[in-house]
Parts: structure tokens; C-alpha cells; sequence
């Protein structure tokens, strides 16, 4: 399998990454079989995490590592912020693992500035994680978040993480453009190696998954870490990534126009449909229903599985207070729309985007955070 540098650390690792949450699911002889044939075909990225299942994720991947230690680069988490805490979790991980040291040590699911602030200050989680690398048990220090990337983007510009874990897939792009236009140059500036996640965007993707590993390699990413819970799932992202060609930008013009779960609702941010005429940036407010929801409630009726699906995954990242407060700060709201109808015909994909925009504003404004059934 082809190999890409990791960042700065002077480690190579193979595109395609073994994301243990989905070990879960399996039996412990099933989870051993799993991670061997990922080994012997070639692959050396074993990411994990304590948050997955209370331990069991990386209890699984100890069984192998007692044996296959040598042949990966091993990651785990941690998501407690101050350095007691992060202390225990790492001596406790490495004892789930089988091993005396972890080699990607990630900060699990950094949301806030809050959280930020704590890990980085006196007495936060960054202290832990130093001392841990000083003492030999774990070698990189990375950081992971999910959705909108302004604390990954304000963590690279604070402290020299060796890795960022970022979620990249064609969908979320759409939802979390500044992961692609800022972050991800941002790091490659810094010299930190970007492990992608979430390439099926959750299972959303989950017919496409060539167009899908495809795009996400497509860009400068090391390593991509994908979920199992069979072989023949894991045989073929092998075969993909193993017949791997850059998607070149013809073919994701392409796919961004005509991929059904885009569909014509997902607004491609192109920036066709302006100027409008009372001077509503358009694209703005759509980027901020993708944080909010991922623009997943449509108004439009889908089969059950389908819209459980949808629904399970619109707050999957949570990033409804961010979109709420950006939007508050927008001068002019989606309420200011005439229905003039200027913007529908230059639309490339089809949006009706008077619906969209009244739909928009009333999530960033006056939808229930929450739906509780009787």
C-alpha cells in the first residue's frame, strides 16, 4: 500500500487508516482477524480512542499489539483536559494497548476555545501529554475536533501539533468550507500531518465509497482512517485506495453536480447566485445552516431509514451555538428575501433557494434544539 509522510515526524503511513470505533461491533476473534489481515496487507496507521466503548476499542487492538507492536503506528486519545486527568487516561490506555508507548497521543474532540484554553494553560492536558513524551511513553502529540475548525485552526497557531484529525469528505465541504480553504493550509505551513476522518461523512456516503476515498485522498492529507467491522468492507478500501488516481477537477465538478445525497438542496457555495438585490449573502447564510445542521433537514420527505438516518447525523458535531451566534451577526438576515426570484435561474444545481433561505432562518432562529417524542 502507498505510503505518505506524516507531517514533520519523519514517519510514513499508509493512506488508508484502521479507526478502531467500529471494533465495537464485533467479537474479540472477529476484531483480531480484522486488524491482521489489515497488517498483512500492507497497512500501518491504528487509530483508537478510551471514549470508544469505555476502553473496549483499544482492548481489542492490544490483543494484536502484544504480537504486531512493530508493524504500526499506533494513535489513541484522550479527552480529558486538565494534566491529572490526562495522566491517568494515558497510563491506563497504554495498558488496554499492550504497549509502553503510544505513538500519536490526540487530543479527543476539542469544540471550544474553553476547552482549548484549559488544555493549553497551567495545569491542562498539553502538560500530561509533554511529560508523557519526556518519560518515552508516547512520541507525537496531535489534536482532533469535528464540524467548524476555528479551535483547530487557533490550537495550530498556538502550539507545534505533529497532527490535526480533521473530518474531510465531499459532503461536509460544503457544510465546513474553512476546513479546506484555511485549516488544511494551515497545517501544511506548520509542517503538521493531517489525519482525515469520516470519508463516508457517517455513513451518508455510504453508496459512494470510491468517489468518497477518492476525493478525500485526492487531497494533501497523510492518511485516511476508515472504520470496519468486515473484511470484505476492508478488502474493498484496500482495492480503492491500492487502484488510487487523484480526482481531477473535471471529475469533482462533476460528482459535486450530480451526486444524489447533494442532491438540490446542498448549496455548493459558488457564489452564482449573488449578486442579490436586497444584498443578502446568500452563500454566508447557508455555510452557517451547514454548521448548524449539516444542512440535512430539508423540508422534503424521505423513506424512514433515510430520514433516521438524516436526523441521527444533523447534530452529530454540535456546532448549533457557533452557527446561531454567526448568524446573529449577519446585517442582512434570510427574513429580508422578496422571493424576487433573481437568484434561481443562476443557480447551477437546481436550489430553490427562496424555500432554502426561509428554511435556514428558521433553524438559526427559532427551531427547537431539541425533539423529544411522546
Amino acid at each position: 500500500m502507498e505510503k505518505r509522510m506524516l507531517g514533520n515526524t519523519g514517519e510514513e503511513v499508509s493512506m488508508l487508516g484502521l479507526g478502531g470505533f467500529h471494533l465495537l461491533e464485533i467479537s474479540d476473534k472477529d476484531a483480531v482477524h480484522l486488524l491482521n489481515t489489515y497488517f498483512d496487507e500492507g497497512g500501518n496507521y491504528v487509530e483508537t480512542a478510551p471514549q470508544y466503548g469505555d476502553g473496549e476499542s483499544e482492548r481489542k487492538v492490544g490483543l494484536v499489539m502484544k504480537k504486531r507492536r512493530d508493524e504500526c503506528l499506533l494513535a489513541t486519545k484522550s479527552h480529558l483536559r486538565d494534566a491529572k486527568g490526562a495522566e491517568v487516561s494515558i497510563n491506563e490506555s497504554l495498558k488496554r494497548l499492550q504497549t509502553d508507548h503510544i505513538d500519536l497521543l490526540i487530543l479527543h474532540h476539542v469544540q471550544g476555545m474553553d476547552e482549548l484554553n484549559q488544555i493549553l494553560g497551567p495545569g491542562g492536558a498539553l502538560e500530561a501529554f509533554i511529560e508523557a513524551r519526556e518519560r518515552g511513553k508516547i512520541r507525537f502529540i496531535g489534536i482532533s475536533g469535528h464540524g467548524v475548525p476555528d479551535v483547530l485552526i487557533e490550537a495550530l497557531n498556538r502550539y507545534v501539533f505533529d497532527a490535526v484529525m480533521i473530518v474531510i469528505n465531499f459532503f461536509d465541504r460544503f457544510n465546513f468550507p474553512q476546513v479546506e480553504v484555511e485549516l488544511i493550509p494551515l497545517a501544511l505551513e506548520k509542517g503538521t500531518g493531517i489525519v482525515g476522518m469520516k470519508a463516508l461523512a457517517d455513513g451518508l456516503l455510504w453508496e459512494y465509497p470510491e468517489e468518497s476515498l477518492r476525493y478525500a485522498l485526492t487531497l494533501p492529507i497523510a492518511v485516511m482512517a476508515c472504520g470496519f467491522n468486515t473484511v470484505d468492507m476492508l478488502v474493498r478500501d484496500l482495492r480503492i485506495v491500492n487502484s488510487f488516481r487523484p480526482m481531477s477537477e473535471k471529475e469533482k465538478e462533476d460528482m459535486f453536480k450530480n451526486n444524489p445525497v447533494l442532491g438540490n438542496y446542498i448549496c455548493r457555495l459558488c457564489n452564482k447566485c449573488l449578486p442579490c438585490p436586497e444584498g443578502i449573502n446568500i452563500p454566508e447564510i447557508f455555510t452557517y445552516e451547514g454548521w448548524y445542521d449539516r444542512q440535512l433537514r430539508d423540508r422534503a420527505v424521505h423513506k424512514t431509514p433515510e430520514f433516521a438516518l438524516r436526523d441521527r447525523l444533523r447534530f452529530w458535531f454540535d456546532n448549533r451555538d457557533k452557527a446561531r451566534i454567526a448568524y446573529e451577526g449577519v446585517e442582512k438576515k434570510a427574513d429580508a428575501c422578496t422571493a424576487c426570484g433573481d437568484c434561481i435561474p443562476r443557480c447551477p444545481y437546481g436550489l430553490d433557494i427562496i424555500s432554502k433561505l426561509d428554511n435556514a432562518h428558521y433553524k438559526l432562529t427559532r427551531e427547537a434544539s431539541a425533539f423529544i417524542p411522546i
